[in-house]
């Protein structure tokens, strides 16, 4: 396996250990280009292989992604199509370029779906981390105008039982006065 990506080779490593051919960090750090997909498919075709199948996630919509698995064309695949020889004389290094071509189109492609994801799933991820926030700071407003309203009214029982405590004092000094002189 040829891993694209920091992400990637960080849960592949758990499965596969170091049973890959190359990695290729900080891809996805900033927007890929096609030079990127360009080095990635020189890379792949580097190595031997039959087949080869790229796996992504294809964008959807806003809140949804989906796992992608797409073949590779590879030299035996262009050579026995039909369409390759319509227009020229094919040669083998005109087979190679195509399919370098070719895969760096299918890179490219896979990462910008990748981006797309990527961007959708952060958005989604702002947006909820936004309403709650916005729902934590209600609860805790609410939370700050109960308890202000409780030491109000506190203060405020306070004040009047002060109050009609000190005129039970006052009426009862009086009364006890007027006893006295009686």
């Amino acid at each position: 396996a040829i891993v694209v990506g920091d992400k990637a080779k960080l849960i592949l490593v758990k499965t596969m250990g170091d049973a890959y051919l190359a990695t290729f960090n900080n891809v996805g750090r900033k927007q890929s280009s096609f030079t990127d997909a360009i080095a990635i498919a020189e890379e792949i075709l580097s190595h031997d292989f039959d087949s080869a199948d790229i796996a992504y996630n294809s964008f959807v919509n806003v809140v949804s992604y989906k796992p992608t698995i797409k073949p590779t064309p590879s030299a035996g695949n262009i050579e026995s199509n039909d369409a390759v020889y319509t227009y020229d004389e094919v040669d083998s290094e005109v087979i190679r370029c195509f399919q370098e071509f070719s895969l760096a189109n299918i890179i490219h492609h896979a990462l910008k779906e990748q981006e797309a994801s990527e961007q959708s799933s952060r958005m989604n991820a702002m947006e909820n981390a936004t309403r709650n926030a916005g729902e934590m700071i209600d609860e805790l407003r609410l939370k700050y105008n109960r308890t202000r309203q409780a030491v109000i009214t506190r203060n405020s029982s306070r004040s009047s039982l002060e109050q009609t405590h000190s005129n039970r004092i006052k009426f009862g000094t009086i009364a006890l006065s007027l006893v006295g002189h009686c």
